[in-house]
């Protein structure tokens, strides 16, 4: 495994930040390892330029007769702030306690490149791979894959294939093979909230003239009741009920209890709608979420003024048959209703992408399956996923196939966070689970 671990922590050094101009230097050099590691491997391999940051492909010499086996990933990763919560540099991983520490490490680079190093093995034990593989990695995932889409559409005959694997996903628990058959999907929103047309003297105009952060905390706080039940006028319109088959098997899968959501989340309580279970809240059920709010003085000490702005950062997860411009249109139409006199509210559009659902039981799915008890040595646990990857809906209405969510992520992952982290154990999985794949896919 050394050399597996050298050149993952050589991956996870690039500072690949998408979302920042300043790291585009870096998004590249990162997508050019990419190829150069592709390459290397006896792959035909490509770097596509967008008008973002580059796709990355590659393939194997394709044969009549055998499927073709799609596996995605992305190579960009969240910023790293707040740097001063982080126990080791973000972009100088380290292995401690047989955890990889570091950004990427999980979101998404250690599960991607589990692949690519399953792939590599696999190619060296046999010669050659039993499927038609295509590699589709993009840099620009954590902001909305903006150009992977277009690209796709534009490029279908070359990257048609009958089935994708993606491993950007969870596990349930430690040593639990999790697959997932869903995600929810997502739509973003900033709102201003715009009171006097500079800030004021609370002294001297409080009272009479209205508070643009008292405002914004109004809205935020009208969005839910005090159980947890969204608000907003026809939001739950399209939510199916969930299918007695789904409930009964959540209800048996680890992890999901109320000690371990706390334990995990640092919580001091669970919270959510009632009567639904953990694992339904988090999995099948919609949300409306305040991501940051902020306005007035930030600095030391205090400072008496009615802020002139005051700001709120929303995103709303998403389940089967929610379309999210329809969502969209409904919190605009919940956030003007309920803007407080004196105040003016403006909402700016952000990313936004479909959920995804298929079916477990596929012969995909099956084959799936069988690939991840071969891996961890245990029967594997269906979940569908709270979180949202856009890009997969998107794969399902442009490609016509369904998507394979195979996740090596532990509830304690940290993505997003600061001390991102992956276990070398699941690491070394990912890497089994990969040639297994390949190997049950081609023998369905």
């Amino acid at each position: 495994m050394s050399d597996h671990i050298d050149q993952l922590f050589e991956f996870l050094r690039f500072p690949s930040v998408s979302t920042a101009s300043e790291h585009a230097g870096d998004v590249r050099s990162c997508a050019e390892f990419l190829v150069k590691k592709l390459d290397s491997m006896g792959l035909n391999s490509q770097l596509h330029e967008t008008a973002g940051h580059p796709i990355v492909s590659a393939r194997n010499e394709h044969k009549e007769g055998r499927p073709t086996v799609m596996i995605y990933g992305h190579y960009d990763v969240q910023p790293v702030d707040p740097i001063e919560l982080w126990e080791s540099p973000p972009f100088e991983p380290e292995i401690r306690d047989g955890i990889i520490w570091g950004r990427g490490a999980t979101d998404n680079k250690g599960q991607m490149f589990a692949h690519v190093l399953g792939v590599e093995k696999l190619l060296k034990e046999e010669g050659e791979l039993p499927v038609n593989l295509i590699f589709v990695f993009e840099g620009e995932e954590e902001i909305g894959s903006t150009h992977l889409g277009p690209f796709l559409e534009a490029n279908k005959e070359e990257f048609a294939c009958d089935v994708i694997a993606v491993s950007d996903t969870g596990m349930v628990a430690e040593g639990v093979p999790t697959m997932g058959y869903g995600l929810r999907g997502i739509i973003a929103a900033e709102i201003t909230v715009k009171g006097p047309r500079a800030d004021l003297h609370s002294g001297v105009y409080g009272g009479a003239v209205a508070n643009a952060a008292t405002a914004v905390a109004q809205l935020v706080a009208s969005l839910h009741d005090k159980e947890g039940v969204i608000q907003v006028e026809g939001f739950y319109d399209n939510v199916k009920p969930l299918e007695q088959w789904e409930r009964d098997m959540w209800a048996e899968i680890p992890g999901m209890s109320d000690a371990d959501l706390l334990e995990v989340s640092g919580s001091s309580a669970p919270f959510g709608e009632k009567g639904y279970s953990n694992a339904e809240r988090l999995w099948a059920r919609p949300t409306a979420e305040i991501n940051g709010i902020w306005g007035g003085y930030q600095g030391e000490g205090s400072k008496t003024v009615l802020p002139a702005e005051a700001f709120a950062k929303i995103t709303c997860r998403l389940v089967p048959n929610q379309e999210p411009h329809e969502i969209l249109e409904k919190l605009k139409a919940h956030l003007e209703k309920h803007c407080p006199e004196g105040v003016s509210v403006e909402v700016e559009d952000g990313h936004g992408g479909k959920p995804y659902f298929a079916d477990p039981h596929s012969r995909y799915g099956k084959a799936a399956q069988a690939a991840l008890k071969s891996a961890f040595g245990d029967e594997p646990v269906l979940i569908r996923e709270g979180g949202s990857i856009p890009i997969i809906q998107d794969f399902k209405e442009i490609l016509g196939v369904d998507t394979l969510l195979l996740g090596l992520a532990l509830p304690d992952c940290r993505i997003h966070a600061p001390n991102e982290n992956f276990p070398v154990a699941n690491f070394e999985a990912g890497i089994r689970l990969s040639g297994e794949l390949l190997k049950q896919i081609a023998s369905v």
